[in-house]
């Protein structure tokens, strides 16, 4: 299908909120798919996945004091790990570590230069992939860039009055009062006052504003305040007002100004022609080059807004900007909705119209400055662009169209305040989960635009380092993969030579280190990654429902947020939406407004690339433009369906003319109500319950859905992908640490007719076919586990059996447990009999770390058991019998075939459990990196499970 592009548009994006010449361009409009090949066997991928589907990590140049012999070294630890890539990620020394005296590079120096050439060449001799971060920390800045090139910030100061008096003040009291808590600070910051008013509270227009410009230059400030209630209001200007968080020397300075597209390429030119001035070309050393989530400390100004907000929006800006704004704290969060004069009802709706014209304008600006010129200097360099393309005031689903590997990320700081792996609640969208919101807004935009390869920071750690499990690294990050992740990049890797002192140098993240006790282990898991990554990297993900959140009317009430971790939401379900969809056998993707805009409707679906929607869910979405409800009508009259949350669409976006485009948008909504059974009001559902709502509309409307789950599940979950040869691949996944779940699933004719299903072990690499009963299987998820399901047109192999939870003539292995102790740590080894398997965590030995091996000795003189079952473990788990590995269970439930191994008499069951560290880490009291990670302040960890807690049983 031939698309136009934005740019060659020359009305407006929204009506009446957008003036000529600002139509915004997000990327290429056509599709395009990443690796196409129809002729690729995606088994043999599978089998042995290259180094490209391997996770990479975010390697972390700490302090970059790097040496040519130990980037080398943990090259080689890495590969040896099954990891594929590194992301080099140059960032601040860790304020706990010991850098043994050794030299911090400066970013872009010769001597910095030269250890890239080391890496790239080392990682070409493995078969490694390097990407490489823009500056270092986040956002990019450097000591270099001067004034004007500089981030700014506009902060509103209020102080509320009672008159008649005469109120004083300094400037030196208000630019304290305002200056920005930011993470760091810039020492060289300076302040203007830009605007001074009193204005009467509350206040119900701009007509009652009394101006003070004459005084807003005074450095003592006398205020004459009428009789009553008046708040002072004064818009502040800091210029250079914050500095690169964690920047490594020589680019830790000042934060770039991303609205200036001048200094913005001047700055991406900089590093490109320094390094390659070295290097020669980076496109034959890089896959791409990396930008960090856009957390541009609550940037909101230029020195051309103003002008350019009148431009765009056909009005003045600076009457109405201190009313729009909050006050707000690190990052731009606010902190306080209410500060101020209190606002009538009918100027807070005129301010939230102001406030949405105001971020609209501000993401024009970031996208058009910043995004449009970074994606160019990218292709200019032929390296790929990736990039985590939100934060505060970018468009959190159109900004990643354009990027070739856009990124999400997924948190594992959710273990403990969110209990990943335990809750999945309806009445709130964080807890249970390990990715973050923004993930689906991400892999949309990739579906959208035709990317396979959507990559993930995956498993940000910074609250239960020490104490993460592979078990768990593997239940989030199968979450991630539900969002709509196929490329993981573990966060992360710290460089650290062998000499520093234990723990090593730990910026933060899960701890990934060579001195981790399941380090030597961590190659299951990548292995496991890999094949997962193989098939969906080679394959689209399916969808035919779409969400239009309501992040516009946000924009307008609230304000942009800091995604991924908004402060709060307008309609805090939204996700929960796409997840019950999902849970339900069906899936969805986010769209927008512009989306909408620039999609076709035919024969009621809505069309943009190859992504068909017959059916648009509205969440409480309240205000629109006349143009998407005219889209929708389109599709509504040709046969689409669209169910509209809580409320049909009220208002209009924006201030000029909207009270003529509100009086459009109901036109609209009343055309559309003609189509009473295919413009539906729905309610949410009063117990948020909101599998339950779902499966229940589902079934009322016959919303089209390819999977029958008969017994959905808050914790199980399944993506479905079609491959360029026509596979169907699905991956089911169930996110409880402790509990299993059966359901039947039925697969329609359109999958199963002419193919034949198989069972893909992402843990050997081995495929067994399985047969369906009417279409329909038996799904039987362990806790943790994972099952892949394809479908092709491949009919011999091996049947698949798999292993029985229970069984005949089970024996349960009761008292006469021996544990010898191996402490990894402090090299000793102690024994103990233990009359009951008990969590490690209740006897004397709950600070241990290391490998528990648990014996036990029985005799068979018949007949003998088929399979070994542990029960519960907290840790990877590695079976002997007779002194024969039985092999290496890691996640899950831990069931080894054991009748090869077994022996007529007597038999020695040895098993290895390998613990966590947290515990341990915690008595350090004298090691500054323990005591951060688990005890100090809001990291302070509870005690963790260690060992095998049984039942152990034989049948």
């Amino acid at each position: 299908m031939k698309r136009r592009t934005f740019i060659s548009q020359s009305a407006i994006l929204l009506a009446g909120c957008v003036v000529a010449n600002t139509v915004p361009v997000f990327g290429n409009n056509s599709w395009s798919y990443q690796y196409k090949n129809p002729d690729i066997n995606l088994f043999s991928l599978f089998k042995t996945p290259g180094s490209i589907y391997h996770p990479f990590v975010r390697w972390w140049w700490n302090g970059d004091k790097v040496e040519s012999q130990e980037l080398i070294r943990e090259l080689h630890l890495l590969k040896d790990a099954g990891i594929g890539g590194v992301e080099i990620n140059p960032i601040s020394f860790p304020s706990t570590g010991d850098d043994l005296g050794k030299k911090s590079l400066t970013w872009l120096s010769d001597e910095w230069i030269d250890m890239l050439l080391v890496v790239f060449a080392e990682a070409k001799k493995l078969d490694m992939t390097c990407d490489l971060i823009v500056g270092s920390g986040w956002p990019f800045g450097a000591e270099t860039l001067k004034r004007e090139e500089r981030a700014q910030v506009v902060i509103i100061y209020a102080e509320k009055l009672e008159g008649p008096s005469v109120f004083e003040t300094s400037q030196f009291n208000i630019f304290k009062t305002v200056d920005p808590g930011v993470t760091e600070p810039c020492p060289s910051r300076t302040f203007e006052i830009i605007s001074l008013k009193l204005v009467p509270d509350p206040l119900n227009g701009l007509d009652q504003v009394i101006e003070l410009s004459d005084k807003q230059n005074d450095e003592i400030i006398s205020v004459e305040v009428p009789a009553g209630k008046y708040v002072l209001y004064a818009l502040v200007k800091v210029d250079s007002f914050a500095c690169v968080i964690n920047g490594a020397p020589g680019a830790a300075g000042p934060i770039l100004n991303h609205m200036d597209k001048v200094a913005v390429r001047k700055y991406l030119d900089h590093m490109s022609d320094t390094i390659q001035k070295k290097t020669g070309p980076l496109s034959n050393h890089l896959r791409a080059f990396f930008t960090d989530s856009m957390e541009l400390e609550g940037c909101n100004w230029s020195d051309d807004l103003a002008e350019e907000f009148k431009k765009r929006r056909g009005y003045d800006i600076m009457p109405y900007l201190p009313f729009i704004m909050f006050k707000v704290g690190r990052l731009g969060s606010v902190v306080d909705e209410k500060y101020g004069a209190a606002k009538t009802p009918e100027f807070e709706e005129e301010i939230k119209r102001v406030r949405f014209d105001f971020e609209l304008t501000k993401a024009e600006m970031l996208r058009e400055r910043f995004t449009m010129t970074y994606l160019q200097w990218c292709r200019d360099q032929k390296v790929k662009s990736r990039a985590q393309a939100y934060g505060r005031g970018f468009f959190p689903l159109e900004t990643s169209l354009g990027y070739d590997i856009p990124e999400g990320e997924s948190w594992t700081t959710n273990w403990l305040k969110h209990r990943v792996g335990e809750e999945m609640p309806d009445d709130d969208y964080r807890r249970g989960r390990g990715y973050t919101m923004i993930n689906k807004f991400v892999s949309s935009a990739s579906h959208l635009s035709g990317k396979r390869v959507v990559s993930c920071e995956e498993m940000t750690n910074t609250y239960n380092v020490f104490n993460e499990t592979l078990e768990f690294l593997k239940i989030g990050s199968d979450q991630s993969i539900m969002s709509g992740i196929t490329h993981s990049i573990w966060h992360g890797f710290n460089y650290s030579p062998p000499d520093a002192p234990f723990p090593g140098w730990v910026q933060y993240g899960s701890y990934y280190n060579e001195n981790s006790n399941w380090w030597p282990y961590f190659k299951y898991l990548n292995e496991y990654k890999a094949r997962i990554s193989s098939q969906l990297q080679n394959a689209d993900m399916y969808a035919d429902i779409a969400l239009l959140p309501a992040n516009y009317d946000m924009w307008g009430e609230i304000g942009v947020q800091t995604d991924p971790f908004p402060e709060k939401l307008n309609v805090p379900y939204t996700s929960l939406i796409w997840e019950s969809i999902n849970k339900n056998g069906g899936a969805a993707d986010y769209i927008t407004e512009i989306i909408i805009r620039d999609s076709e409707v035919k024969k009621g679906e809505l069309c943009y690339g190859q992504r068909k929607y017959g059916t648009i869910f509205l969440v409480e979405v309240t205000s629109t433009t006349p143009e998407t409800l005219s889209k929708l009508f389109d599709f509504v009259s040709t046969g689409g369906r669209v169910f509209c949350i809580e409320k049909f669409p009220e208002k209009s976006l924006g201030l000029i003319n909207s009270k003529e485009r509100d009086k459009e948008i109901q036109v609209w909504v009343e055309k559309l109500e003609k189509f009473p059974s295919r413009f539906i009001l729905i309610q949410k559902p009063e117990d948020n319950c909101f599998l339950e709502w779902y499966k229940d509309v589902m079934t009322q409307y016959n919303i089209p859905h390819y999977l029958d789950i008969k017994k959905p599940d808050r914790f199980v979950m399944q993506n479905r992908y079609q491959s360029d040869d026509r596979n169907e691949i699905f991956f089911f996944a169930n996110a409880h640490m402790h509990n299993s779940h059966r359901t039947k699933v039925t697969f329609p004719k359109e999958i199963t007719g002419g193919r034949y299903g198989w069972v893909l072990d992402a843990e050997t690499g081995n495929r067994f076919r399985i047969s369906l009963n009417d279409g329909s299987f038996e799904m039987n998820l362990g806790p943790a586990e994972s099952r892949i399901i394809v479908f092709n047109r491949e009919k011999d192999g091996p049947d698949w059996n798999p292993v029985p939870v229970t069984g005949q003539k089970s024996k349960t292995l009761k008292g006469g447990w021996e544990v010898e102790m191996h402490h990894s740590r402090e090299g000793w080894i102690k024994t103990i009999n233990m009359g009951e398997l008990k969590d490690l965590k209740s006897t004397d030995y709950v600070h241990f770390t290391g490998t528990a091996i648990y014996r036990y000795k029985t005799s068979f003189n018949g007949t003998k058991p088929t399979f070994l079952n542990l029960g519960k473990v907290w840790g990877v788990s590695e079976v002997f019998i007779n002194e024969k590995s039985c092999g290496v269970k890691w996640y899950g439930n831990r069931i080894y075939n054991i009748s090869e191994y077994l022996q007529t008499g007597s038999n020695t069951i040895e098993v290895r459990v390998i613990t966590t560290m947290g515990n341990y880490m915690k008595t350090l009291v004298d090691n500054k990196t323990a005591q951060k990670f688990t005890v100090l302040g809001s990291k302070d960890q509870p005690l963790q499970s260690m060992g095998l807690i049984g039942p152990v049983t034989l049948y």
